[in-house]
């Protein structure tokens, strides 16, 4: 029996045409280009559901709201399908990716994210081999967790970060190994997978939370730090320098900082750094922030790391609980210390 993916196109540049103003998205479009495609009917290929959003989504306008919507959708047709692919705009396909990969509570199925660089109807674009590597992926029955492909590789949704403004192989994993390769052959890394969660599939619903993101600068002024930190902030992704350090010799941005953490305000320190990870025993000015209450994010990626505040904060979680839960590996998001 042939196995059945979904395949939602919530918008990028993957269904784009070429308008007066340049690449745009229009509703049907993808359709017709998919009906051209003498790949899909290849026996080697699952049936494809397509479903197309309303309306269509440029990425950089995408809210938590949209993650929601995503997930819902793939819940709603969970049972009828063996896997999912999401066609993506790549502007902030790991934001969706890492979200996903938390709202999915109980996934058991692949739900593979991918898009393009140039679109489909252009004669040389990388959309083509995507979406037959996407789908023929999303159809295994050995993969069970969200996933961005590209460019050959597949890559954990929770450790995918954008890498390339132009280039085909836009998306990269720095802290994990891909989960596998795609060649001549599919090969996936032994043991890479993670294992299916407990059923059934659930998505949570979350309450509306304020978080933000702030990427540390030398002179970086306390006051600012502190306008950042006002309410009704809820969470805080701090970007530091190297293993998790800021400045040490500014009391105000340290107070700052204690305070915020002192009224619940969850700080998560996420390096600046491609690669590597946050050890703020490491140097004193890593120790600065550790007794300010500011917690460690590993080596999460600043968009998994957000992704994570929002779901916990948004599941209504205590701050001592969520400040506890963002050390933890929940989703493979992050490798705990030994």
């Amino acid at each position: 029996m042939s196995r059945k993916v979904l395949l939602a196109h919530t918008g990028g540049t993957i269904g784009m045409r070429r308008g007066p103003r340049g690449y745009e998205p229009q509703a049907g479009y993808l359709a017709e280009l998919l009906s051209r495609m003498p790949e899909l009917a290849d026996p080697s290929m699952p049936e494809v559901e397509l479903v197309e959003f309303e309306p269509l989504l440029d990425s950089a306008d995408n809210r938590p709201a949209d993650w929601l919507r995503m997930a819902r959708e793939v819940a709603a047709r969970y049972d009828a399908i063996d896997g999912v692919v999401l066609l993506h705009g790549t502007d902030t396909m790991a934001y969706s990716a890492s979200a996903l990969a938390f709202l999915l509570e109980g996934l058991g199925k692949p739900v593979v994210l991918t898009g393009s660089q140039v679109p489909l109807a252009e004669v040389r674009s990388d959309a083509r081999e995507n979406l037959v590597a996407s789908l023929q992926l999303a159809a295994r029955a050995d993969l069970h967790e969200v996933c961005v492909y590209f460019s050959g590789r597949l890559l954990r949704g929770c450790r995918a970060t954008k890498v390339s403004a132009s280039g085909f192989d836009a998306f990269d994993s720095p802290n994990e190994a891909p989960l596998g390769h795609v060649g001549i052959d599919i090969a996936l890394r032994p043991g890479a997978p993670r294992p299916p969660q407990p059923g059934p599939l659930r998505v949570p619903e979350l309450a509306d939370v304020t978080v933000a993101a702030l990427r540390l600068f030398p002179g970086i002024d306390a006051r600012f730090v502190r306008h950042v930190l006002q309410e009704p902030l809820r969470g805080l992704v701090l970007e530091t320098y190297g293993a998790g350090n800021a400045p040490s010799r500014d009391p105000e941005l340290l107070d700052a900082l204690a305070e915020a953490t002192a009224r619940g305000v969850v700080i998560v320190n996420t390096t600046q750094c491609l690669r590597g990870r946050v050890d703020m025993r490491g140097y004193a000015t890593g120790a600065a922030l550790l007794d300010a209450g500011v917690v460690s994010g590993a080596d999460m990626t600043p968009e998994a790391a957000l992704c994570k505040l929002i779901y916990l904060l948004g599941s209504g979680h205590a701050p001592d609980q969520v400040a506890s839960l963002m050390q933890r590996d929940l989703r493979g998001e992050l490798t705990p210390f030994d």
